[in-house]
C-alpha cells in the first residue's frame, strides 16, 4: 500500500495534525460521533473501551460530525467540555468531519471503502458508527451505530492478542 490510511492527516480537537499511523496501537477504534444524538451515551462505553484496553494497545478516535440531524452543533470547545463533562471522555477527539457526500474526509472515504455497509453501500448511515482497525494488515471491520461498544470486545481482545 502507498498511502495507507495510517498516512491520512486528521486534526485534533486542540488543532494538532495527527496520522493514525502516529498512534502507537495494535488496534484502532474510529467513531463517527456526535453529540445530541440517540446513540450519544455510547461515549461512556467507548471510554470504558479505552480505560480498559489502551495499555494493551487500543486507541479510542472520535470523530465528532454534524451531517445526520444536525446532531454536533457545537465548536471545538463546545464539543470538548460535552464530552469530558458527562462522560469523562479522554481518549483522542478530532475536529468535526463529514463523513458523507463530496465533502467526506479522507479518512471515512477510505474506511467505507475498505469495509462497506450492508449490501455493500459505501455510505454511513448514522452516528456512532464503530470501525475497528488492525494496523498490521490494514484490515477493518464495520460495526452499526446500534451495535453498543461492549459488543467489541471480543474482535479487540482478537487484535490485542496478536
Amino acid at each position: 500500500m502507498a498511502e495507507t490510511m495510517l498516512d491520512i492527516t486528521c486534526m485534533t480537537l486542540g488543532g494538532e495534525p495527527k496520522k493514525l499511523g502516529d498512534f502507537p496501537a495494535k488496534a484502532l477504534l474510529v467513531v463517527n460521533t456526535a453529540s445530541q444524538c440517540g446513540f450519544t451515551p455510547q461515549y461512556k462505553g467507548l471510554e470504558q473501551l479505552w480505560q480498559h484496553y489502551r495499555e494493551r494497545g487500543l486507541v479510542v478516535l472520535g470523530f465528532p460530525c454534524n451531517q445526520f440531524g444536525k446532531q454536533e452543533p457545537g465548536d471545538t470547545r463546545e464539543i470538548a467540555q460535552f464530552c469530558e463533562r458527562n462522560f469523562g471522555v479522554s481518549f483522542p477527539l478530532f475536529r468535526k468531519v463529514e463523513v458523507n457526500g463530496p465533502g467526506a474526509h479522507p479518512l471515512f472515504a477510505a474506511l467505507k471503502q475498505r469495509a462497506p455497509g450492508l449490501l455493500g453501500t459505501q455510505r454511513i448511515k448514522w452516528n456512532f458508527t464503530k470501525f475497528l482497525i488492525d494496523p498490521a494488515s490494514g484490515q477493518v471491520t464495520r460495526y452499526a451505530p446500534t451495535t453498543k461498544p461492549q459488543a467489541l470486545e471480543a474482535d479487540i481482545e482478537r487484535l490485542l492478542s496478536r
